[in-house]
């Protein structure tokens, strides 16, 4: 297997961080050290990446206005995007994780590849500076990136909350019409998102279909599920 060195086309002054960015919790937690996993790195990767691409579409696009490049953003740095970088530099052969996570899928799990990703960013930012980080990110994914800001996808709430709840558990969330108000011709319907027994989510809309989405969309900002952690 190629080092990963040569994959990313970044070396590593201090090695222990790029292995702690591959680090998984189920390796740390079965190696009996919890304090040595890529959380914390994943943490401060996404705030870095978010800078990087904030400063990109701030100068690329001085015409756009705030909803604009915040809805370019967020494509950006979405989960199936996230995954699409580490599938492309193969980051999920690479992860060292527990031999359960490993024998589940792990490699290809979604989440594990978007949280590994953002660590590696972060590992980079750490050993080498903002500047580094952003080599990085645009000399491996710089087509990638400009496809997504030429040709947005549609946003996709449902689909989102769907993806990022199956990261998670294999049970998906339910939608509700909980009531609906005013007249046929003018009627309003108000929905609920609810996952494993809670509620994540309340929205309205002229259709079922919209009072959905917004249920998903409220789901995706207040994230309620982590507090089940």
């Amino acid at each position: 297997m190629e080092p990963i060195e040569s994959r990313i086309g970044y070396h590593f002054s201090n090695q222990l961080l790029l292995a702690e960015a591959l680090t998984h919790p189920s390796l740390a937690y079965e190696s009996k050290k919890p304090h040595f996993d890529n959380q914390r790195l994943e943490f401060l990767g996404d705030a870095v990446i978010q800078l990087i691409l904030t400063d990109k579409l701030f100068n690329d696009f001085p015409g756009d206005g705030e909803g604009r490049l915040t809805k370019l953003r967020s494509q950006l740095v979405s989960r199936p995007a996230l995954c699409h970088y580490a599938h492309k530099i193969e980051l999920g052969h690479y992860l060292l994780l527990g031999k359960g996570e490993s024998s589940s899928g792990g490699r290809e799990r979604p989440s594990n590849l978007a949280d590994a990703f953002e660590a590696l960013i972060g590992a980079i930012y750490l050993d080498g500076g903002i500047d580094a980080a952003r080599n990085f990110l645009f000399s491996n994914f710089g087509n990638l990136i400009e496809k997504i800001i030429v040709k947005p996808e549609e946003s996709n709430p449902k689909g989102e909350l769907q993806e990022t709840l199956q990261a998670i558990s294999a049970v998906s969330p339910t939608y509700t019409v909980i009531s609906q108000q005013g007249p046929d011709h003018d009627k309003i319907f108000i929905s609920e998102v609810t996952w494993e027994e809670i509620t994540l989510g309340t929205g309205k809309g002229s259709s079922k279909k919209e009072s959905e989405t917004a249920a998903a969309t409220e789901a995706l900002k207040s994230k309620r599920w982590l507090r089940m952690k």
